[in-house]
């Protein structure tokens, strides 16, 4: 099940576990530390404690190039309603290596005291490997989504999405789509306000859907056109998001057929036109719902879903709450000086 809206009656820095084994690939480690590592509560960010946990707290963690990770927590700090309240697990270099088994039972102990845990690229494989995927929809980096089916059966490995959520666990595709997979989490917990201010910091982009595809078409000249044209049909759109918009009306803008403009949106962007658009405005929503007082239907207005009755129902299938919900758990949060931890279930 999706995470659970955050209580606002718990006020403490979220504690995020980044777990350090040999193997892990420094930029996913550079990617956590940087989203959870960094001290930007002077931008209205929440504060985060990131520690870095291992099986020997005392040794460090080499990393490839030269690196070395400092581990300051125990494995058994994952789990526990003191300790942890996310997991991360960083890509890793070789899915055929033989992962610690202390590690794969302390996330196994995580999971089980009802912890979220995420995975980056190939880290998919540590979870597959502690039977945390059993059953469950997962991906990783395209070019390994057929050897994570074959190894693991059990597995509904997603050949094509940039992330995905199942039953309180997290796996993203491989290296920029760990950024995408760290910044919703961040969304998801704290706020799209608090994800874009994070993302602005990181330059980086703030949203991208977790369906979109991982791998789009090689540019080609004629692409790259229709690229830019596609581009300014967006930027018109996200300018707009109040007017009503068809695959039809913003075809023309790109003076494209809606059969070709929808199959090169596609090929360029990873997503549908309708599917795009749907994500951007549920995205202004959640900003107004953060930022404004504006009563519910003119929260939808603004947002181009037309009425509330709409918007609760793409608030639904995207997020799993309300727009009322989600005003009350995340409006003012940028103020506060601390916030609660936002992923365990209840």
């Amino acid at each position: 099940m999706p995470p659970s809206t955050p209580s606002p009656t718990r006020t403490r820095p979220q504690r995020v576990a980044l777990l350090a084994f040999p193997g892990v690939r420094a930029f996913d480690v550079a990617v956590i530390t940087e989203v959870w590592g960094s001290d930007r509560t002077l931008r209205g960010v929440p504060p985060f404690a990131l520690h870095r946990a291992a099986a020997d707290p005392g040794t460090p963690v080499p990393l490839r190039g030269g690196l070395s990770l400092a581990p300051d927590r125990p494995l058994d700090w994952l789990d526990g309603f003191t300790s942890a309240d996310l997991v991360v697990v960083p890509g890793i270099e070789d899915p055929d290596a033989d992962f610690p088994a202390p590690v794969l039972d302390a996330l196994r102990r995580a999971h089980s005291a009802g912890v979220p845990v995420a995975s980056l690229c190939a880290g998919a494989f540590v979870l597959a490997r502690a039977g945390l995927l059993d059953g469950r929809r997962a991906v990783t980096h395209w070019h390994l989504a057929g050897t994570l089916a074959a190894r693991h059966p059990a597995v509904r490995v997603e050949p094509d999405a940039l992330y995905v959520e199942d039953s309180g666990i997290w796996t993203s595709a491989g290296t920029a789509a760990g950024i995408d997979l760290c910044l919703h989490l961040v969304r998801t917990a704290h706020g799209a306000e608090a994800a874009a201010t994070v993302a602005r910091s990181m330059v980086t982009a703030p949203f991208r859907t977790g369906t979109q595809a991982q791998f789009i078409e090689r540019p080609t000249p004629r692409a790259d056109r229709d690229a830019d044209a596609l581009a300014a049909v967006r930027a018109h759109a996200l300018a707009r998001l109040d007017e009503p918009h068809t695959v039809a009306s913003l075809a023309a803008l790109a003076g494209m057929s809606p059969r070709s403009f929808a199959r090169h949106f596609r090929a360029t962007t990873g997503t549908t036109p309708l599917h795009w658009l749907v994500a951007q405005r549920v995205a202004a929503a959640q900003k107004l719902l953060e930022r404004t007082d504006h009563p519910l239907p003119e929260v939808a207005r603004r947002a181009g879903f037309g009425s509330e009755v709409t918007m609760r129902q793409h608030f639904a299938s995207h997020l799993s709450t309300s727009p009322r919900d989600y005003r009350n758990a995340f409006r003012h949060r940028a103020s506060r000086t601390e916030v609660d931890t936002a992923y365990r279930s209840p």
